[in-house]
């Protein structure tokens, strides 16, 4: 009699990110399990044309064993990244398996390091974010060249199939841009600064040219100093804001930059539409005052987790997902009427 072995693994580590897409308490910090192993059922079927019933079963473990995943990112300290990596070591302990975190503080440099580092510890699998396609195409090639799968997150969408790439996780930046720029339309504004807290970003530069492109009036596109010293960075803004009387709408290209806008204006007594992109307790604060009008959110808790569960399901069961088309996790928008609900979500860690 001919049997057949059905490993239901992939099954349950779908189900896993189900539970961790929900906005409860279960996809909080302190939902992992202890154990770190996820246990499943693998039944062996009787496929003869007799119809025979399940004749037995055993128990084998989805974990990963010492399967080892590498996070190379552009990532820094701030409260954007954070949540990345929460969502990064929640997939890790869901699948029983690692993830080396490494965060080269827009660093390109660094970055191109990491990734070779990743590569001779003999990776199981990278994900990687893209901001600086220059120099970060060639080391990600050459590692999907060896044989290592990779995903980009974050920044990357427009490069993650030149490399070869499994998929991108993460928001189209231009569309991203073009909401917001519709949404100053609505708020009156006339002139925008865009301001961006990192150089030679790509995804930064998208959101800015995406908001150029259905904005009505103009914008400025400018880079005013790193959220490291948030200090110069507002005072910058101030600066320019001070030198240009129109200017009276400012989009911050993440979080803290945005709050550096929102200060810059208040200093100087300028009644401008401040908005940003993606989340910190600060800025849904601000909100939900209506000093901010709105902050576009990419969900980056799912960037974290889902590259992880992607490439742990390729390396274990040869699944693609996507298609060949980016996996998007934005943009959504947060504004006065759902702030107080986000920032519940944020304040567990997740959004």
């Amino acid at each position: 009699m001919r049997r057949m072995r059905t490993v239901l693994a992939p099954v349950a580590a779908l189900s896993l990110v189900l539970a961790a897409c929900g906005g409860d308490d279960s996809s909080s910090d302190d939902a992992a399990p202890d154990t770190g192993e996820a246990v499943d059922e693998a039944v062996e079927v009787d496929d003869t044309d007799d119809g025979d019933a399940v004749e037995e079963a055993e128990v084998t473990t989805a974990g990963g064993g010492d399967l080892t995943i590498h996070m190379v990112t552009h990532s820094d300290d701030g409260p954007f990244w954070s949540v990345v990596k929460r969502g990064a070591d929640a997939a890790a302990a869901d699948l029983g398996i690692e993830v080396v975190w490494l965060g080269s503080n827009n660093d390109p440099e660094t970055q191109v390091q990491m990734i070779e580092q990743a590569v001779s510890e003999g990776s199981a699998g990278i994900a990687a974010s893209l901001p600086s396609p220059d120099q970060l195409v060639g080391p990600l090639t050459a590692a999907v060249d060896g044989g290592i799968p990779v995903i980009t997150l974050n920044s990357g969408s427009n490069d993650y199939q030149a490399i070869g790439a499994l998929t991108h996780v993460g928001q189209d930046e231009i569309i991203a841009g073009r909401g917001a720029g519709e949404r100053f339309n609505e708020l009156g504004a006339t002139k925008i600064l865009c301001g961006m807290q990192e150089q030679s970003n790509v995804a930064l530069e998208e959101r800015c040219e995406g908001l150029a492109e259905t904005f009505d009036g103009e914008v400025i596109i400018d880079f005013v100093g790193l959220d490291a010293d948030q200090t110069s960075q507002t005072n910058t803004i101030k600066a320019a804001m001070e030198a240009d009387p129109d200017i009276d709408g400012f989009m911050g290209t993440g979080p803290v930059i945005a709050m550096s806008g929102l200060n810059a204006a208040q200093d100087i007594g300028r009644d401008a539409v401040v908005a940003g992109f993606d989340l910190t307790p600060e800025l849904l604060d601000a909100i939900e005052a209506g000093d901010v009008a709105f902050t576009v959110d990419q969900q980056q808790y799912l960037q974290g987790y889902m590259p992880v569960l992607l490439l742990y399901l390729n390396v274990t069961n040869q699944n693609t997902l996507g298609g060949g088309l980016p996996i998007l996790t934005g943009p959504g928008f947060v504004d006065p009427d759902n702030a107080g609900e986000v920032k519940s979500l944020s304040a567990q860690g997740t959004r």
